[in-house]
């Protein structure tokens, strides 16, 4: 399955920049519980499609992506990242960062293990791996976190007169090339 970044480490630092920018509190389990929602956030937004290529286990302190729990183990690691991310994925990200960003470490924990996904791999054991279909489908449904509706709104503007605009990604149609005439 193909995914819209190249790394989960391109996720992780942009939500640490993020937390920098805004002076907020990046702590390592609240960094692991952003990456998890955003993959499964991401899933259902977007109809099935990856954010990043990750696996998800779950621990009993709630989803960790172990790769990247073990590179940020000791602080900000000094990595090759992609800075700037696909327009799609960093609209999504801002309204993710906007809907949990100021959320603590523990609640953002607590919703992630009331999950069926993270409830089911726990039980197979420590470590059990979190599927990424089972993650879609837990906030699908919307029954233990908030609905897609109330995290991912469109981004809103207003003009220089007040009016409100969505603001959306650019995509310019092709023009027909010009007729020339055989004369």
């Amino acid at each position: 399955m193909t995914t819209e970044v190249d790394s989960a480490f391109d996720i992780a630092f942009w939500f640490m920049d993020m937390a920098e920018r805004t002076a907020e509190r990046m702590q390592p389990q609240k960094l692991q519980r952003l990456l998890f929602l955003s993959q499964a956030y991401y899933g259902v937004a977007f109809e099935g499609r990856k954010l990043m290529p990750a696996v998800f286990v779950a621990d009993e302190r709630g989803p960790i992506e172990p790769n990247v729990y073990v590179a940020f183990s000791r602080g900000r690691p000094k990595l090759d990242v992609e800075l700037f991310l696909p327009f799609e994925v960093e609209t999504f990200l801002d309204a993710l960062w906007r809907r949990f960003g100021h959320y603590s470490a523990d609640r953002l924990t607590r919703m992630a293990k009331d999950t069926v996904a993270y409830q089911r791999a726990f039980k197979q054991g420590r470590r059990a791996e979190i599927t990424f279909e089972a993650m879609r489908l837990s906030f699908a449904r919307g029954a233990e976190a908030p609905a897609l509706d109330q995290v991912v709104k469109p981004k809103v503007m207003r003009t220089q007169s007040g009016r409100t605009v969505a603001v959306k990604a650019w995509n310019p149609t092709a023009r027909p090339a010009p007729k020339t005439s055989d004369r």
